[in-house]
């Protein structure tokens, strides 16, 4: 028998600084079975550093900073009943040291670059796996360019705004993909460990089901910009 193969998925969640503040990390194996997890609030960012909002949005929509009480709310009350503790940087990364050593496990996380990005910045080692792959990336690449997305996104009108360009863009967020294939349309909390378990999961389990991890790993250098609506849309 083969060895078996593991993947971390990681979801982050920041500060206006681009330090994380709250992260995840879920080992799952190919059936898609959570093997080990783990998800806390930094200490030392927490409180310290402000959570991250969106400069001059003046609603109170949950990326405006009027929302930010309501944010800091909501993670009290997880420290209060147990569903997130908090720790510093090193704990994190002994968690992860000894979670390789275990498992030599596939790094992943809907947009990588992003949350490698701002582990970076917090000190946190994501550079010990050695192999790594951007799952929104391999869900665009193999999900997204085939025709039953396509015409879901036309049936759900999930398309960006036109932007100064002139560029309009397929949406392909892990909410938009979830939805497309378990129903689930609601929105992402915006969470760490609750949007990897209930978004992200289900998409890269998809593509276990449907391929090789090396075919889930090849997505030929797709970026945002072979997605363009102009691109995959014709008018009859």
């Amino acid at each position: 028998m083969g060895k078996k193969q593991y993947f971390l998925t990681i979801d982050t969640e920041t500060t206006i600084t681009d330090k994380v503040v709250d992260i995840a990390c879920v080992i799952t194996d190919r059936k898609g079975r959570i093997v080990n997890q783990m998800a806390v609030i930094i200490a030392g960012i927490y409180k310290v550093d402000e959570l991250f909002y969106l400069a001059g949005e003046l609603t109170d929509s949950y990326w405006s900073k009027n929302y930010l009480p309501k944010k800091y709310k909501m993670y009290d009350e997880m420290i209060m009943n147990g569903t997130r503790m908090l720790a510093n940087v090193g704990a994190i990364n002994k968690w992860l040291e000894r979670a390789n050593q275990q498992y030599n496990p596939i790094l992943t996380a809907y947009n990588l670059p992003f949350d490698v990005d701002k582990m970076r910045k917090t000190g946190i080692d994501c550079d010990m796996f050695s192999k790594s792959f951007c799952l929104w990336k391999s869900a665009s690449y193999h999900i997204a360019t085939k025709k039953a997305y396509k015409q879901f996104i036309i049936d759900n009108h999930y398309f960006t705004n036109r932007t100064k360009l002139g560029n309009m863009t397929v949406k392909t967020n892990a909410e938009v993909m979830t939805h497309f294939l378990t129903g689930n349309d609601q929105p992402e909390p915006h969470t760490s460990l609750e949007d990897v378990i209930d978004y992200e999961l289900p998409i890269l389990n998809h593509l276990l089901k449907k391929m090789s991890s090396n075919k889930m790993m090849d997505y030929k250098g797709l970026s945002w910009q072979n997605l363009q609506v102009k691109d995959h849309f014709k008018a009859k």
